[in-house]
């Protein structure tokens, strides 16, 4: 094993690879389930054309419009790399592997017709690296050479090829890879460091991360290096210095860079990018984030001590920043261990990644918007080729890489939801039966206790208050010492047919706005808490790809600030006025707060349960 490989390997966390998680009857079984039947709509042969007509070749067939014929051609079939890959690894299914064998087949057929080892889908790339490596660059934020975003898409199909191999264990998938990224180390070698610097400038996605991941892969540290040379300095110095002027900037094109500095942090041991990752992650969950954990106002960072903007816009959190975030978060826990992380990667998951996939047609939503009494618009299989959309075919198919983790020979079991584990190395299968959240209890039985497995630790969440988190097992009750935020540790010879039983008690409490606006949310446990108050004017609520860059925002009727539901104040704590609605699990009345009298009806329930109608997340809050 070289010493880059190690060096990943001693991470204090390590979770499990997808093919050990299964995911049993739940929300999010149904979703991922969801999710590969929207991904089967897709033709390969149409997500493979721009890479074949940019190797001259024959195309099989047209490019999906919207998107993939305007300039960003080819960067859903990258994304589709990725979510084949976590899809067959995570749930087996032969039709995954088909295809995603055909697609990395079609792309070295595209990779060897060219000859040099590049690939892409971008109309005009191989003359736009010919200009690069001449030092011809000129760029703006979503431009590079006149070109949209050249490096963000190159980046999605790097990601994919990655994803092939580490997640699918394709070697095809290592080849192309290598091939590319060596590709773009033969041009970076001719460039001085200002002028990628000057590249960087338009969005570029995660390359540091993947030439980080690189360095892994074939154990030579001139990725790692190249990793550096390709992280976008103006961003990194300023975290490094503990600096937020993130005001105004694009969310999505600041997140990867981090994840990027955090993956080459880890590798390198490279104190400064570790505080610039930390800084950033902590900047955006403390100040950035609205109740869901998303962030973001029409793709940009909000201010952080003015949310009348994301208040009034029909453009809130973008999913694919959210889909970065827990990329951030999941590398964070993975070097510290601590549970902290996993609350807020929980909040997200729930609350944002799971409400953004329709239940029923696996449409994807690019913005979820928190102005009062708006909706959300789905994507369509057909011709709506938006960058949440490649991301969210990701997203409800990796469902199981945070579940549970291993630390040497102890488990760790970081979320409450419906999965089996398999944890080969050692022989050991769990299984973990739970309803959570509509029932805030699970139960883990011991189906194989293999050997040499150690401690098994329970998540204490944060949401659960001091003193009340119970643990059995075998029906006796045992004492669990630990706060909320840290992790309950069983210590005994595990034996097959032992159960673990936890019950985990919800509160309801209020959030407010970062700004501490007059604005309160209603969260129980992780679950933020929504009303459904109508339906009307629900104006494409199924989005179009006609409609390039709108498309995908809920453009009906908006509704003002006199025509929405208000919280009148009765104190500090709105919260203890909601009402339990019998014989449905989390599900609150709220007649005693609510005005006007037209409003008063109005059932609070989780936000991910939520579809096709216009809803309360913040609610304004009126003196008496």
């Amino acid at each position: 094993m070289s010493s880059l490989a190690q060096a990943a390997a001693q991470e204090k966390m390590q979770p499990f690879p997808l093919q050990q998680v299964r995911l049993l009857e739940g929300p999010f079984k149904e979703a991922q389930l969801t999710d590969m039947n929207y991904m089967l709509r897709l033709d390969p042969d149409r997500l493979l054309a721009p890479y074949l007509k940019e190797a001259g070749l024959a195309a099989k067939m047209d490019n999906y419009p919207n998107w993939e014929n305007t300039g960003l051609d080819g960067h859903i079939g990258g994304h589709y790399l990725s979510a084949l890959s976590l899809m067959y690894a995570a749930t087996g299914d032969a039709r995954m592997n088909e295809r995603l064998d055909y697609m990395l087949a079609e792309l070295k057929r595209c990779q060897d017709k060219i000859g040099t080892g590049y690939l892409g889908g971008m109309p005009g790339g191989i003359q736009l690296w010919q200009d690069i490596a001449a030092g011809k660059i000129t760029s703006d934020t979503f431009a590079l050479n006149g070109k949209w975003v050249p490096l963000y898409n190159l980046h999605k199909t790097l990601a994919g090829l990655r994803d092939a191999y580490t997640i699918a264990g394709k070697e095809q998938g290592k080849v192309i890879l290598i091939k590319l990224v060596d590709f773009v180390a033969t041009i970076a070698g001719k460039l001085s460091d200002d002028q990628i610097q000057t590249m960087l400038v338009s969005e570029h996605g995660g390359l540091n991360e993947v030439f980080a991941d690189v360095s892994v892969i074939t154990g030579d540290q001139k990725y790692l290096q190249l990793a550096k040379r390709f992280s976008h300095k103006i961003l990194l110095d300023q975290l490094v210095q503990g600096q937020d002027k993130m005001n105004g900037l694009h969310a999505n094109m600041q997140i990867p860079k981090a994840v990027g500095y955090k993956r080459i942090a880890t590798l390198s041991n490279d104190a400064s990018y570790a505080k610039a990752a930390q800084f950033f992650w902590e900047t955006v969950t403390q100040h950035r984030s609205v109740v869901i954990g998303g962030n973001s106002v029409d793709e940009h960072f909000n201010p952080t001590n003015d949310y009348r903007t994301m208040m009034n816009s029909i453009a809130g959190p973008e999913t694919c920043n959210s889909y970065n975030m827990l990329k951030l978060t999941g590398q964070l826990f993975e070097t510290s261990g601590s549970p902290s992380y996993i609350d807020f990667y929980e909040r997200v998951l729930y609350n944002h990644i799971l409400s953004s996939q329709h239940p029923e047609t696996g449409g994807f939503v690019y913005y979820t918007p928190m102005r009062p009494r708006h909706y959300r618009t789905y994507s369509n299989a057909d011709d709506c080729m938006w960058c949440c959309v490649g991301s969210g075919m990701e997203n409800h198919g990796k469902y199981g890489e945070l579940i549970y983790a291993h630390q040497g020979s102890d488990l760790y079991v970081n979320l409450f939801m419906a999965s089996r584990l398999e944890w080969k190395e050692k022989g050991m299968v769990v299984r973990q039966e739970t309803n959570f959240p509509d029932v805030a209890a699970a139960k883990l039985t011991v189906e194989s206790a293999g050997k040499g497995v150690g401690e098994i630790h329970i998540r204490y969440p944060a949401w659960v208050a001091e003193g009340k988190l119970e643990v059995a097992v075998n029906g006796k009750k045992i004492p669990a010492p630990g706060n909320p935020g840290s992790y309950i540790t069983l210590n005994r010879a595990w034996k097959k047919g032992d159960v673990i039983t936890v019950n985990l008690p919800m509160t309801v409490h209020s959030e407010t706005l970062p700004d501490q606006s007059a604005y309160v949310a209603f969260v129980q446990g992780p679950i933020v808490l929504a009303a459904l108050t109508d339906t009307t004017r629900l104006d494409n609520r199924i989005g179009t790809g006609s409609d390039q860059f709108g498309g995908y925002r809920a453009k009906g009727k908006v509704y003002g600030e006199d025509e929405v539901p208000v919280v009148v104040k009765k104190g500090e704590h709105p919260e203890q006025y909601l009402v339990p609605v019998a014989g449905k699990p989390q599900t609150y009345s709220a007649t005693a707060i609510l005005s006007p009298e037209s409003f008063r009806n109005l059932q609070l329930i989780p936000f991910y349960k939520l579809h096709d109608a216009r809803y309360m997340i913040y609610w304004p809050v009126k003196e008496k």
